[in-house]
């Protein structure tokens, strides 16, 4: 079993050790956290290639010492050919899942890590793209080990993908899915990343790579334009906050369900909980997921489509009389629409204290499924989030910023100690975090031992006639079965089960030691020297 990692030189926690040791190398010559993760970004979008890619999105949040905690938006909005005529014209009643029109929105990510950089510069980052790229590039040429998890994707996904653009070659080789343990090499990806090194990270919408992007993009039959991609910028925002407990939590804010995270833990911090791991502990939290969601699901959309201050729920007033809904041994109806999602967690700090939560994302494994034919990119299908129902919330317009599952955690613990930490899995992020920062912070577990520990889901899935409770075989018998009496929908799932996703933590002391924790579930690890 992993064990908390501990170092005062820097660490970088990842969901594929490969990435965590990409961002490491970066630490140990010298760069800071933002330089580390942009090594560990890149990294990670070849050797887990089924969860992020160059052409999905990114969110950031960025700790300097004495400073104030900084958030970078790097959503792409939807194609401005698209609208909800677009796909009724063509007999749609709901965007599709996969395939060229689902990859509707544009990348992102990039723009993230152009924006991260030049915060770097601010805290004396001067490491080149092409340092930064270099272990990415390196295992994109020579190839990766392809991973169970990859393998049992392809698998997974095969009947959805094969026929998309581009997949099949990558993933299909000889017309077999890859195996694990055999050599995936990515050699257009390689090629992707030294242009963008020798060129800048601006060529991805506004250059030569951009036009080639394009043009791929319009010979697989999507609707991204260069047009698209040339008004798009990541943008800085001001995170939201809350303090719990005498901490402070920061996560993004819209377009992202940051809300949602914030919400949860306010309400359970008003329950009265007193120990982690009880059937009380995870009814509260539960039963506060289930407040948090309701009110995401009526306001969380493209900000600028917003009418309400998101901040307005965070109140204490509001807090109180969420927390006042919940009884402490009944469930709450929940007839609730689950968000899937595939995405990456990474955290990094260094030495001097930086810093950064990162999350990244193609949305469903491997996105759209379709693969750019000049460059190797993989495009999301976040996009397929927006609705063809003119009277929903998230309804497509074109232009806008789809609703965004991902988001990154950040605390300010009440004794100095600085806390980045998050997870992958749709609406089980919120969920997750809530778990990890309660039982680290709020319960006083060790760090791995809170990443370890048994979760549970509440959603509901693919065939499920009910949102399940779902939860890990490895709490005491007591707890699923009080559960059950409390009203909860409880099935009970394998003991390290995927659907709880991948999460991981980093923590700095006051005294400069940083603690690490990565996931069992993934391929990851915390590395720190």
């Amino acid at each position: 079993m992993l064990q908390t990692i501990r170092a005062y030189g820097g660490m970088v926690s990842a969901p594929h050790h490969l990435a965590a040791q990409a961002g490491l190398r970066v630490l140990r010559d010298g760069g800071n956290a933002v330089e580390a993760m942009v090594a560990a970004a890149a990294a990670i979008t070849v050797v887990y290639p089924h969860m992020n890619s160059l052409g999905g999105d990114n969110f950031w949040l960025l700790h300097a010492p004495g400073h104030p905690v900084k958030a970078i938006d790097a959503c792409g909005a939807a194609a401005a050919a698209v609208n909800r005529e677009f796909y009724r014209s063509q007999g749609f009643d709901a965007i599709p899942s996969r395939g060229p029109l689902s990859a509707l929105t544009v990348a992102g990510a990039v723009s993230g890590w152009q924006a991260a950089l030049q915060a770097s510069s601010a805290m004396g980052g001067k490491m080149s793209l092409d340092r930064l790229f270099e272990d990415a590039i390196h295992y994109a040429d020579r190839g990766i080990p392809v991973t169970r998890n990859l393998a049992a994707n392809v698998i997974g996904k095969r009947n959805e993908l094969e026929e998309v653009h581009g997949f099949a070659p990558v993933y299909l080789q000889g017309g077999s899915p890859v195996a694990e343990g055999a050599r995936l090499k990515q050699p257009r990806i390689a090629a992707t990343l030294g242009r963008l090194a020798a060129s800048g990270l601006d060529d991805f919408y506004r250059g030569d790579l951009a036009r080639s992007i394009a043009a791929d993009l319009s010979r697989a039959g999507t609707p991204v334009s260069l047009d698209d991609l040339s008004r798009h910028k990541s943008v800085y925002v001001a995170p939201l906050s809350l303090a719990v407990a005498g901490h402070t939590i920061y996560n993004m804010p819209p377009p992202t369900q940051g809300l949602a995270s914030l919400l949860l833990l306010g309400i359970f911090e008003r329950l009265g909980i007193e120990a982690a791991e009880t059937a009380e502990y995870v009814h509260g939290l539960v039963e506060a997921t289930k407040r948090a969601f309701r009110i995401r699901d009526s306001q969380i959309t493209d900000p600028a489509f917003m009418t309400t201050d998101p901040r307005q729920w965070l109140s204490e007033s509001s807090l109180a009389s969420l927390a006042a809904e919940v009884d402490p041994t009944r469930a709450a109806p929940w007839p609730h629409r689950e968000e899937t999602g595939d995405t990456v967690w990474m955290g990094a700090i260094d030495g001097e204290g930086r810093a950064v939560s990162f999350i990244q994302s193609i949305y469903w494994e491997f996105g759209s499924g379709v693969i750019l034919d000049e460059t190797g990119i993989t495009w999301q299908n976040r996009g397929t989030s927006f609705s063809l129902d003119p009277h929903d919330f998230n309804c497509l317009e074109s232009g806008r910023r789809p609703f965004h599952t991902i988001q990154p955690a950040l605390a300010h613990l009440a004794d100095g100690r600085v806390m980045a930490y998050g997870a992958m899995g749709g609406d089980g992020q919120p969920q997750t975090q809530a778990m990890i920062f309660s039982r680290y912070a709020l319960f006083d577990q060790d760090l791995q031992t809170a990443v370890t520990a048994p979760r549970w889901l509440l959603g509901r899935t693919w065939g499920d006639a009910v949102a399940l409770l779902r939860i890990e075989d490895r709490f005491d018998s007591s707890v699923p079965r009080a559960l059950s009496e409390f009203g909860h929908s409880v099935k009970i799932v394998d003991p390290f089960d995927e659907i709880m996703g991948h999460a991981g933590a980093l923590v700095r002391h006051h005294d400069g030691l940083i603690e690490g924790a990565a996931d069992p579930r993934s391929d990851g690890a915390a590395a720190g020297f």
